[in-house]
């Protein structure tokens, strides 16, 4: 008898828990929401927006503490600092767009991989080279022998921002100590 009741007991647990998991499954997922997510969903403060300015300032800041360095060496240092790092984001072929395609035009058109409220600015070579290379991927009928020629523009244009990235870091090498050499290295911005 007491078996019996455990086990009834057990059946009706599982078919509320049943009931209550298809009925959430079957609730149309919210916007913005993965279907079955829990909790509040993060948003960005009304009228607060990405300013890049801000960002390379904490991004420099950050970068001179790391390496201790007074204002008046990151007066000289800073600059050849940010211009590996760009150079670096160039020839790793992730700068706009990157990996997963985000560089691609959003539904209101615009720069690839512009943010609202950030600034416009020129698109490198290998940034055109491989909105050029998205494009025709993105084109149906475009031929094999199209993409191959477009592969090989983008593999150049990344080659020869790699060589103009290796000749800063040597400039780079020359103005820094030990100390520093080791945290750029750490940083990723020396190899």
């Amino acid at each position: 008898m007491m078996a019996r009741k455990t086990i009834l007991g057990a059946v009706a647990v599982c078919i509320v828990g049943l009931l209550l998991a298809s009925q959430s499954l079957s609730q149309p997922a919210q916007p913005g929401r993965r279907a079955g997510a829990q909790g509040p969903q993060r948003q960005r403060p009304a009228g607060r927006q990405f300013d890049p300015e801000r960002m390379r300032q904490m991004m420099e800041q950050r970068m001179r503490e790391q390496l201790g360095a007074t204002e008046q060496e990151w007066k000289v240092l800073g600059p050849a600092v940010m211009k590996v790092s760009e150079l670096r984001r160039q020839a790793s072929g992730f700068g706009r767009g990157g990996m997963f395609g985000g560089g691609r035009r959003g539904p209101q058109g615009g720069r690839p991989g512009g943010r609202p409220g950030a600034p416009e600015r020129e698109l490198t070579d290998v940034e055109k080279a491989s909105e050029q290379l998205r494009t025709l991927l993105e084109n149906t009928s475009a031929t094999p022998p199209e993409i191959k020629k477009q592969l090989t523009v983008v593999r150049a244009t990344r080659e020869k921002a790699r060589q103009k990235l290796a000749a800063e870091q040597q400039k780079l090498l020359k103005m820094v100590t030990v100390r520093q050499e080791g945290q750029l290295l750490l940083m990723g911005m020396l190899d």
